[in-house]
C-alpha cells in the first residue's frame, strides 16, 4: 500500500487498520494486474464486508479514491 495508514478511515491503533490495509494492499495488486473490471468502491465494500469490516460509503468511496490514485502513480 503506498498511502500512510494515518489516512486510513479509523482511529490510530483500530485493531481493523491492519485488515484493511490488507485488503486495500490486494484489490490495488489486483489493479496493477488487470484483474479489476468493476466499480473500486464496489468492490472495496465488498472486500472489507467479507473481513467483517463496515465503514461508510463515504470512507469507502474516499479509501477507493485514493487506491485509484496510488495506482495510477
Amino acid at each position: 500500500m503506498s498511502f500512510h495508514s494515518e489516512n486510513l478511515p479509523v482511529p490510530p491503533g483500530d485493531d481493523r487498520s491492519e485488515a484493511i490495509e490488507h485488503v486495500v494492499a490486494e484489490v490495488e495488486d489486483e489493479i496493477r494486474h488487470g484483474q479489476v473490471s468493476e466499480d473500486v468502491s464496489h468492490l472495496l465494500t465488498e472486500r472489507l464486508e467479507a473481513a467483517g469490516i463496515a465503514l461508510p460509503p463515504d470512507a469507502v468511496d474516499d479509501l477507493a479514491e485514493a487506491i485509484e490514485n496510488d495506482v495510477s502513480l
